[in-house]
């Protein structure tokens, strides 16, 4: 199957989701959604007040779009210190 290009991207989008069916983590400020692959398809809150749309999974090469309105997102926090990847490691370090 040939990737169709949508919204003048060159990309193939398996299914469009809206905001409010993903699971939103305010601790790293990510919203995910389940993946047929058995991974979940991740974009963060800062992507999504950067105009983009698209949560790739990592784990394989399907794209959902994100249907959003701007609006209705949660306030973005600035970054903490440290990769974000420890989460509670980084909690309290530098506050």
């Amino acid at each position: 199957a040939s990737p169709h290009p949508r919204g003048g991207r060159a990309m193939s989008i398996y299914d469009e989701v809206e905001i409010e069916d993903m699971d939103y983590n305010a601790a790293d400020q990510s919203y995910t959604y389940p993946c047929p692959c058995g991974d979940r398809f991740v974009i963060l809150l800062e992507e999504l007040y950067d105009g983009e749309d698209v949560a790739p999974c990592p784990s394989c090469t399907l794209r959902i779009r994100v249907i959003f309105d701007e609006a209705s997102l949660p306030e973005l926090r600035p970054p903490e210190q440290g990769d974000g990847a420890g989460g509670a490691a980084a909690a309290g370090a530098g506050a």
